[in-house]
């Protein structure tokens, strides 16, 4: 099935602790169905310091189902994704506004 959410979109968080919080998605992994969204689901790490970073505390986004997800339209709303032809092009569009994302 194709990916509905992708790299790049906004998206905000439906259930769970973080209900409510934007953000953009910085990655996406389908085989685990999940995605990782800036300042959404952050853990904080405890790291060594090394030579590449100074240790300590770090916060980090972890991975978030992608049924918790849903994409934003232009009117800042939550929509959900559907697929239609534009000619030759499959192409992904909202369905509470009907346009091309």
């Amino acid at each position: 099935m194709a990916a509905k959410l992708k790299k790049g979109d906004t998206v905000i968080v439906l259930t769970g602790k973080d209900k409510g919080k934007k953000g953009e998605i910085t990655t996406v992994m389908p085989k685990d169905n999940k995605a990782v969204v800036d300042g959404v689901n952050v853990a904080i790490r405890h790291t060594k310091q090394s030579a590449a970073s100074q240790g300590g505390r770090i916060a980090k986004s972890m991975p978030i189902d992608l049924s918790n997800l849903s994409l934003i339209d232009a009117n800042g709303k939550a929509t959900r994704v559907g697929f239609r032809m534009d000619g030759d092009k499959k192409v992904r569009f909202a369905k509470t506004t009907g346009e091309a994302i």
